[in-house]
């Protein structure tokens, strides 16, 4: 989109901004996920609810660490929120994906200067995409507690969009796969019901209405919660354990209104929350064994540090939920545990990241002492040179390139290690060495929730 007049990075500016034109929609904000220049649907959406999810947890840690923080974070959520509502432009249809993904894919070129044709992918009521549908309410639904204080009309707004999109996903269901299936190839979803209680989560935390906990307990709890199964591990596609740590919020600091029977329900959430904090524990006897030696948990080789990063930042809320609520230790088997021993894991998994690793090495870029030099990142491996253009293929010169990126891609994230700890910096190599915004979201999360400890607000109704 346009960039702000005050926009800190030198090497970035302007781009897509015809986005959406051809279905008369401003889509020029937004976010490409990763070194591409694709706006994928799904997971921007959820760096936005992490990033707020972030905020609306532990604001008071990043204004006390920086001052300016706070503001940035603010900015980051509605640049993307700004082009979710635009997104949405009647009750059932919702914009999923900006750009032709393999076509992208086969130019090396800055954003800036990119001239191909960025065609538009939907969901509908004859193309539903419940999952991408309701993650985008949970987006604004948690982006609307954030701005509740600061611009109550903005808030309003987003409110009003993620009621409608909940509703439509929940009443037009279907996975965005099934309905439009050249997006199985990057992010292919592999369900939507965990999505749906997400967004119910979401809105019920937002409106406090009681149709919303319903629905996510007496009404699907059973059925789409998968209470007392093995772990499954937060991400862009699989939003179980957030759902689980997120309702377990509410038994947590309680609600003497609840009937016998949600009640049930969220403690079910909540005992399967604590299975989960079971597993990330590696001395707890149901831990799991998908780690690495140095000790990050590894879930899958591609971009396999968002894992670590977001079970790290699920276990540093939980703990502090059970720090606030006076719960002083809950069980593994027959083993006790307590909130700083969450808090060490989620250290374990901070550190590793951050360069206490085999490798030595930070993967977080422009942080430490080394870090990863030739990212996986269009913009930052080519040359700012406003008096030189490289087009789709011209670029590839700077793909091969075995120089590092001339531009910094700071605050990146990038994918991480093997199972074997190690790691080959080098441009081609996506699987390891590409930067998300989703990876970073969780990070600020998770940095953020470890600067202290203190109480958390004990109503994100606020």
């Amino acid at each position: 989109g346009k960039l702000p007049a005050d926009n800190p990075i030198a090497w970035r500016g302007d781009s897509a901004m015809s986005d959406g034109r051809d279905v008369g929609a401003d889509l020029s904000k937004g976010m490409y996920d990763a070194g591409d220049h694709i706006k994928f649907g799904l997971p921007m959406a959820f760096t936005a609810t992490l990033l707020s999810w972030s905020v609306l947890e532990y604001g008071d840690r990043m204004k006390a660490a920086n001052a300016n923080a706070n503001s940035d974070v603010l900015d980051a959520i509605k640049w993307i929120t700004d082009y979710l509502i635009n997104a949405h432009p009647s009750t059932n249809v919702l914009y999923v994906q900006v750009g032709n993904a393999t076509a992208d894919h086969q130019c090396w070129e800055r954003a800036e200067t990119m001239t191909e044709k960025r065609p538009i992918l939907r969901v509908d009521t004859l193309n539903p995409g419940s999952d991408v549908a309701a993650e985008t309410a949970a987006a604004m639904a948690s982006a609307s507690l954030v701005f509740r204080k600061i611009n109550s009309a903005y808030s309003d707004t987003l409110i009003r969009h993620a009621e409608e999109l909940f509703q439509f996903a929940n009443s037009h269901r279907g996975s965005y796969s099934n309905s439009i299936p050249i997006v199985q190839t990057f992010y292919n979803s592999s369900g939507y019901e965990d999505d749906l209680l997400w967004a119910a989560a979401w809105l019920y935390h937002a409106t406090h209405k009681e149709s919303y906990l319903n629905y996510v307990s007496i009404e699907n709890g059973q059925d789409f919660a998968r209470w007392g199964a093995a772990p499954t591990w937060f991400s862009w596609n699989d939003k179980h354990a957030g759902v689980q740590v997120l309702l377990s919020r509410i038994q947590f600091f309680g609600s003497k209104t609840l009937s016998s029977q949600v009640s049930g329900s969220l403690e079910q959430y909540r005992m399967t929350a604590r299975e989960i904090m079971c597993a990330f524990l590696p001395d707890s006897p149901s831990a799991t064994t998908n780690r690495t030696n140095g000790g990050l948990l590894w879930i899958s080789q591609w971009n396999a540090i968002q894992h670590g990063v977001n079970s790290a930042f699920l276990a540093v809320i939980y703990s502090d939920y059970m720090t606030t609520s006076g719960t002083e230790t809950f069980k593994c088997g027959d083993k006790s545990f307590s909130p700083q021993d969450l808090r060490m894991f989620a250290f374990s998994q901070a550190d590793y990241i951050l360069g206490e690793n085999p490798m030595s090495m930070s993967y977080l870029v422009g942080y430490g002492k080394k870090y990863p030099v030739q990212v996986h990142h269009r913009g930052a491996s080519i040359p700012a040179d406003t008096s030189t253009t490289y087009g789709c293929k011209d670029g590839f010169q700077w793909y091969r390139s075995t120089s590092p990126n001339p531009n910094v891609a700071t605050g990146g994230l990038v994918g991480g290690p093997f199972q074997n700890d190690s790691f080959l910096d080098i441009r081609p190599n996506s699987m390891q060495n590409e930067p998300t915004t989703y990876n970073t979201a969780g990070l600020v999360g998770l940095l953020s929730g470890l600067l202290t400890t203190s109480s958390l607000v004990r109503s994100l109704y606020q």
